[in-house]
């Protein structure tokens, strides 16, 4: 199997945030999707190590927060290479509460959802938000992620459903 062929596949780049007892935390991801219009709906996938996944779990809330082309590469590296449970990833990142919960400023706009569902795979949820708020910043280009490899020349944790280790 070439994982390479994962790639091709349409993704965006988001910032998933949520609360840890009253603390904003939240994690890159590369997954999140419509999944209706009517109720409007959105997916995402966090991994199970993420800190993340278990404060969605104990809130039942979740914003993603859409990166655009020109968004600050540091707000992805921040969000996506350290821990919530021992960062503060929000202390130097600029962020908004909107319909009750953070939301990165430097950023394409944002969707607020309350989880309705879950499913778990072998290595990460996917939580189903129903959708309670969404506005955009501005006339940005929303980064994909193929962008943000080719472009930023980022690159994707271990943790991120689309990890593929360098070639040696």
């Amino acid at each position: 199997m070439n994982s390479n062929t994962f790639r091709k596949l349409s993704y965006g780049v988001y910032v998933v945030s949520t609360w840890d007892n009253g603390r904003p935390t939240g994690c890159t991801a590369n997954s999140a999707m419509q999944i209706t219009s009517s109720p409007a709906t959105i997916a995402v996938s966090i991994n199970h190590d993420n800190y993340t996944n278990q404060c969605i779990a104990q809130t039942g809330k979740f914003a993603v927060s859409i990166m655009a082309e020109d968004s600050d590469p540091l707000i992805i590296g921040t969000f996506g290479y350290h821990s919530g449970k021992d960062t503060d990833k929000f202390e130097k990142i600029k962020y908004e509460v909107k319909d009750y919960l953070p939301v990165v400023s430097d950023s394409c706009g944002y969707v607020v959802c309350e989880v309705i569902d879950k499913m778990e795979t072998a290595t990460h949820t996917v939580f189903l938000g129903e959708v309670k708020g969404a506005e955009l910043f501005g006339d940005r280009e929303a980064m994909t992620y193929a962008y943000y490899h080719k472009v930023v020349k980022g690159k994707s944790p271990k943790n991120a459903p689309t990890y593929i280790p360098d070639e040696k």
